[in-house]
C-alpha cells in the first residue's frame, strides 16, 4: 500500500475526531470536562465504553493469544459479566449517593485523608502503566508498518501520537470522549468483521462452513477443568475475570467517569449491564478472528516464527490480506489505541486535579488553569513511559498488563471491600503502609510458589490474594473500642 494512501486514511480519521471535538467542546466548563454535565445518553456511553475496554491490546494480542491458550480467554469474559453486574448494583449506587466526581473521594468519607490519597495514587500509578503499555504496542506496530520506511524514529512517533490525543481532548474532556469513543468503537468492530469476511472468502468458506471451521478447530477449546495447576483453569479464570472487572472498571476513575456522566443512576446501571452483555459477542469475534487467521496462515504455509503471538494479525493484514483489510486494520488499530488512551488522559487529569491537588474552595477559573497544566503534564509522562517500554521491549503485553494490575489494583480492591462490607474504622495514617506492603508480600509469595509450588502456576488470582492481604491488614490496624 502506498504511503500516500496510509497518510490519507490517518488524516481523514483524525479529521473526524477533531470535528467531533469542535462541536462537543463549545462553551465547556469544568463540570463539562469532568462529567459531561451529567447529560450523556446511556446507550452512547455503553457503545463507546466497549471500544475503550477492548483497546489496542485486545485488537492485537487476543487473536494471537489463540495460538497458545485456545479460546480459554472466554472463561474470563464470562467472569467479566458477573463483575459488571456487581458494579451496577453495588458500586454505582454508592458513587451516585455521594454525587462523586472522583470515585476515590469515597475513601475520604469512609476512612480519612491518607486513605483517600492512597487510593488515588494507586489508580494514577496503575493507569499510567496500563495505558502506556496499550499505547506502546500500537505505536510499535505503526512504527513497523509506516514510520520505519520513512526513517522516522520511534520517539517521534510516540510524541506525535500523544500530541494528537492531547489536542482533541484538551478542551472538551469527557464530553468529547463520549462521542469520539463511539466512532472509534464502530471502526474497531468493522475492522474485525471485515477481516473475518475476507479471510473466509479467501479460504472459500460460506457462513455455515465458517462456523464449522471455527468450532471444529483445535484452538476452539474454551473450558479447562482437568488441570488445576494450569493458570487457565476455569475456576481461576472465571473469578479472576469477575474481580479484574470490579477493580479495573468499577474502581477505575477512567471507566467510572463515563458512567458518572449519565443523567441518573438508572441510566448508569442500564449502561453498565448492556455494555457487559455486549462484551461477550465482541470478544467472541476477536477469538474467532484468531482461529481464522491461524487456519489461513497454516494454509498459506507461512513460517510460524513470523506469526507468533502479537505478530499474527499485523503480519497477515499487512502482507497477505489485501488493501481493504490493510486500511481497516489501520483504522481499527488507531481506534483501539485512542479510544482507551484519550479517556485515560482525561481520567488522569481529573484524578490528579481533584484528588492530589484538590479543588475545594478554589474558583472555577483556578480549577480550569490547574486541569490544563495537569493535562499537559500527563501527556508528557505517558510519552516518556512508552519510550521506556520500548527499551524494555516485553512481547507478552497482555499478560504484563494484568500482572501489573494484580499488584497495583489489589490494594484498591481490599480498601473498597473493607469500606463497603464493614463499618469498622481504621487508623488512617497507617493505610498507606498496608497498601504498599500488600503487593510486596504478594510478590514474595508468587516467587516462593514458582520455586516450591510443584508446577502450580499463579495466574490472575494474584489480584484476589493482594486484595485479601490488604483487607486483613486493614483489620489489623482497625480502631479498637
Amino acid at each position: 500500500m502506498s504511503p500516500f494512501l496510509i497518510i490519507s486514511v490517518i488524516v481523514i480519521y483524525f479529521g473526524l475526531l477533531f470535528l467531533i471535538s469542535f462541536f462537543t467542546s463549545k462553551n465547556i466548563d469544568n463540570e463539562g470536562f469532568f462529567l459531561g454535565n451529567r447529560r450523556s445518553p446511556w446507550y452512547i456511553v455503553a457503545f463507546g465504553m466497549l471500544g475503550a475496554s477492548l483497546s489496542g491490546v485486545t485488537f492485537i494480542s487476543v487473536p494471537g493469544w489463540v495460538q497458545s491458550s485456545d479460546m480459554s480467554y472466554m472463561q474470563m469474559i464470562l467472569g467479566y459479566v458477573l463483575g459488571y453486574i456487581t458494579i451496577a448494583h453495588v458500586l454505582l449506587p454508592i458513587y451516585y449517593k455521594f454525587n462523586l466526581t472522583s470515585i476515590y473521594t469515597f475513601l475520604d468519607y469512609r476512612f480519612g485523608f491518607a486513605s483517600y490519597k492512597t487510593g488515588a495514587a494507586f489508580f494514577i500509578l496503575s493507569r499510567t502503566i496500563g495505558s502506556a503499555f496499550r499505547l506502546y504496542i500500537v505505536a510499535n506496530v505503526l512504527q513497523i508498518m509506516i514510520f520505519d520506511a520513512w526513517n522516522i524514529p520511534f520517539y517521534l512517533t510516540v510524541i506525535i501520537t500523544i500530541a494528537l490525543i492531547f489536542l482533541y481532548t484538551f478542551k472538551g474532556g469527557i464530553k468529547t470522549i463520549i462521542w469520539t469513543d463511539t466512532l472509534q468503537t464502530l471502526f474497531l468492530l468493522c475492522a474485525v468483521i471485515i477481516t473475518i469476511v475476507i479471510v473466509s472468502k479467501d479460504l472459500g468458506f460460506n457462513i455455515i462452513e465458517l462456523f464449522g471451521a471455527i468450532t471444529e478447530n483445535e484452538h476452539s477449546k474454551i473450558f479447562i477443568f482437568d488441570d488445576w495447576n494450569s493458570r487457565h483453569h476455569f475456576v481461576k479464570q472465571f473469578f479472576a475475570g469477575a474481580f479484574i472487572t470490579i477493580v479495573m472498571t468499577g474502581l477505575d476513575q477512567d471507566m467510572m467517569q463515563k458512567n458518572l456522566s449519565c443523567r441518573n443512576i438508572k441510566d448508569a446501571q442500564k449502561n453498565m449491564i448492556s455494555y457487559g452483555i455486549a462484551f461477550l459477542p465482541a470478544n467472541v469475534l476477536f477469538l474467532s478472528l484468531g482461529v481464522m487467521l491461524t487456519i489461513y496462515a497454516k494454509n498459506m504455509k507461512i513460517p510460524p516464527e513470523l506469526i507468533q503471538g502479537d505478530d499474527l494479525y499485523p503480519y497477515l493484514a499487512t502482507h497477505y490480506l489485501g488493501p481493504v483489510v490493510m486500511i481497516f486494520f489501520i483504522l481499527g488499530l488507531m481506534a483501539s489505541a485512542y479510544s482507551s488512551a484519550d479517556s485515560t488522559l482525561t481520567a488522569l487529569t481529573t484524578s490528579f486535579t481533584i484528588d492530589i491537588l484538590g479543588t475545594k474552595d478554589k474558583s472555577e477559573k483556578i480549577i480550569k488553569k490547574l486541569r490544563k497544566k495537569v493535562h499537559i503534564l500527563f501527556s508528557i509522562i505517558l510519552a516518556l513511559v512508552i519510550i521506556i517500554f520500548k527499551l524494555i521491549d516485553n512481547k507478552s503485553v497482555i499478560d504484563v498488563i494484568f500482572t501489573v494490575a494484580g499488584y497495583t489494583y489489589g490494594p484498591l480492591l481490599g480498601l473498597y471491600a473493607f469500606g463497603l462490607f464493614s463499618k469498622i474504622k481504621v487508623i488512617d495514617k497507617l493505610v498507606p503502609v498496608i497498601a504498599i506492603a500488600s503487593p510486596i508480600v504478594c510478590l514474595i509469595i508468587n516467587l516462593l510458589i514458582k520455586t516450591y509450588g510443584s508446577g502450580y502456576q499463579m495466574g490472575y488470582e494474584l489480584l484476589l490474594l493482594n486484595g485479601f492481604i490488604t483487607y486483613v491488614g486493614l483489620w489489623v490496624i482497625s480502631k479498637r473500642e
